[in-house]
């Protein structure tokens, strides 16, 4: 690291469990954000700000009036823009040293299959269920970690995906995709802003955490928020041997 970055990252760096040697892990880290809105603002700005090296920002929407209530990464003069565009706009004015490359098209097979053998941490932030199962098959095959979070009304969740263990489950074990839930779109339901300011900061905060090699991530566990009475639970989680995705599409670990 340069006297700059020193002088930036100078309060991580400070924290015993990061020093300069995690800091270092940050800077050098490739992560995915899938999804520029509620969620993918707080992660993306975040991260940016905290020194993660090399950020692709995948989403196919662009900013709409509605999303200023709660996206907080977007601008009223950005509204038409594309919201990966936008949340790399934001990020570059808080880093600029951040590699960014934004990708405004929807996350598909075939794009995750290119971006995950080179790609450290994958971050979930979209807000519908066949591209959730669509992006934890892709981490499963190639045994990326995922954070994944989810916000509606005023209840969400959060959790770590590392099938870098064998005996960790994936998303698909605790949410089949032959079972498929009820959708639950904002546009209906609508959602409390300052929720997915929350979970999209949980969300941040374990990317750093797996990124640097710090604490205990939420593998294995799914944290539940009821934002009405601001009421954290947790759930354990186990692996699913039965699981129609992680028990056939686990490839060897990475070298």
């Amino acid at each position: 690291m340069n006297d700059a970055q020193l002088l930036r990252y100078s309060r991580h760096i400070l924290l015993d469990d990061i020093g300069v040697e995690g800091q270092a892990r940050l800077l050098a880290a490739r992560v995915l954000v899938v999804g520029a809105g509620g969620l993918g603002s707080p992660v993306g700005l975040y991260l940016g700000s905290a020194g993660v090296g090399q950020l692709t920002l995948v989403d196919h929407d662009r900013v709409d009036e509605t999303n200023l209530q709660r996206q907080i990464a977007h601008r009223l003069d950005r509204v038409g823009q594309f919201k990966a565009e936008s949340l790399a706009q934001s990020i570059r004015e808080i880093n600029p040293d951040v590699a960014l490359r934004c990708l405004t098209q929807r996350a598909d097979q075939a794009l995750l299959d290119d971006l995950l053998p080179h790609t450290d941490l994958v971050l979930d932030c979209t807000d519908n269920f066949d591209t959730r199962q669509l992006i934890n098959r892709a981490c499963v095959k190639h045994r990326t970690p995922l954070v994944s979070g989810a916000a509606i009304g005023f209840d969400a969740q959060v959790s770590v995906y590392d099938t870098r263990q064998d005996q960790a489950p994936c998303y698909a074990c605790l949410f089949p995709p032959e079972t498929p839930p009820e959708e639950a779109m904002c546009a209906t339901m609508g959602v409390f802003a300052p929720l997915v300011g929350i979970i999209g900061s949980v969300q941040a905060a374990e990317a750093f955490k797996l990124l640097a090699g710090v604490g205990e991530p939420l593998a294995g566990r799914l944290l539940m928020l009821d934002a009405r009475r601001m009421c954290w639970s947790e759930m354990r989680l186990a692996r699913d041997a039965g699981c129609s995705v992680c028990s056939a599409l686990r490839e060897p670990p990475k070298a």
